[in-house]
């Protein structure tokens, strides 16, 4: 079946170049006929789909935490949270992304905020998700009917297709950061969605100090032999602050008494993992938590794949790529594939960053690949 010329989209023009055959009256008629049977010649496209190296198309950016704050917290003022909007989660997008909710094209980043006594509605989809607090206390998050506690620093992942809803138990707003694999699932065409029930009963409105969870996998080192199976996601629903900092506390100590243990000189890291395999917590997304000395910097590292980081604490500069900025507490920004990244923490601390980037993604297709300079 043939097109119509004036509805095809594909346009092609004779162009001299190297390469490229010589423009001529010929060349011309065959790429009439190539758009209107719907082709495209690969030496037309090569160097756009087969460039020497990556070329993502987000571009590296910086979110100013003050400002999504202040801006979340006036939505916490108009607008509601309930079915419809499901969520008031205000997505960064990148500026070279035309518009779209997506950090990067494969990763999704948003400030959720939630007011005093309000209950964020249960629904599931496909789509991995994980929390990460940078401030604040009084959310809980139910997930499968099981109560977790959200916290200053603490990670709480969540594998797709999971129920979930979100209760606030506290007298203040509390705002944190979601990260999903919104974007993949989007462009894979991979997505469902279903919301739950209207309103969480009394038993699931608990506000335990430790949930079923971590009571029964939040032992390090060691599993419950009643569940042996590998599962695809991590169980575990917590990973909490106070772990997290002992383990870089203990790694930078360590290397102060002349023994191995961190990444690089002064820069301490620790990927969060799924207790049941040792890989990552899930399986789209890589996370980890990474401490630099005070005026210490990190190794220049690259890799394939995109990656969204927040400033936990401490203050300093990054570069990514061709930008360089001052960050503190709370601020985040995006490093695309095969952008150079590098930190430095300021002389008055030490500089903790939390890290998610899509890297499981390129390692199951065999196509990760990490440069770094020394």
């Amino acid at each position: 079946m043939t097109t119509d010329l004036t509805l095809s989209p594909v346009r092609l023009h004779a162009v001299a170049g190297k390469g490229q055959p010589d423009p001529t009256p010929e060349l011309e008629q065959l790429y009439r006929g190539f758009e209107q049977e719907l082709l495209v010649p690969l030496w037309t496209q090569i160097g756009d789909l087969m460039p020497r190296q990556p070329q993502s198309k987000a571009v590296p950016h910086l979110w100013r935490w003050d400002r999504l704050k202040a801006l979340a917290a006036q939505a916490g003022a108009i607008v509601p949270v309930g079915r419809g909007g499901e969520r008031r989660a205000i997505a960064l997008a990148n500026p070279a992304l035309g518009g779209r909710p997506f950090a990067t094209p494969t990763l999704w980043a948003a400030i959720q905020y939630l007011m005093p006594g309000e209950d964020a509605p249960e629904h599931r989809h496909t789509q991995h998700a994980f929390r990460f607090v940078v401030e604040g206390e009084g959310v809980w998050t139910v997930v499968n009917g099981d109560a977790v506690r959200m916290s200053r620093g603490d990670f709480l992942p969540q594998a797709g297709w999971n129920w979930h809803a979100h209760h606030n138990a506290a007298t203040e707003p509390m705002a944190w950061i979601d990260g999903l694999d919104i974007p993949f699932s989007y462009y894979t065409e991979s997505q469902f969605f279903e919301v739950g029930r209207e309103k969480l009963p009394p038993a699931e409105r608990t506000t335990a100090e430790r949930s079923y969870s971590e009571r029964l996998w939040g032992h390090p080192g060691l599993r419950p032999v009643s569940m042996v199976q590998a599962q695809p996601a991590t169980p575990l629903l917590a990973y909490r602050w106070v772990d997290t900092d002992r383990a870089l506390a203990d790694q930078l100590a360590l290397e102060d008494e002349g023994q191995a243990g961190t990444l690089s000189p002064g820069h301490a890291a620790v990927r969060f993992t799924n207790p049941t395999t040792g890989a990552d917590v899930l399986p789209t997304m890589r996370t980890e938590m990474h401490r630099v000395r005070a005026g210490g910097a990190t190794r220049v590292q690259r890799e394939v794949g995109s990656s969204v980081f927040q400033v936990f604490d401490g203050s300093g500069t990054v570069t990514v790529g061709e930008r360089t900025w001052q960050v503190a507490r709370g601020d985040l920004f995006v490093v695309p594939s095969w952008q150079p990244f590098s930190a430095q923490a300021s002389a008055a601390g030490a500089l903790d960053l939390f890290r998610f980037s899509d890297a499981p993604i390129f390692e199951a297709l065999h196509s990760h690949r990490a440069q770094v300079t020394v």
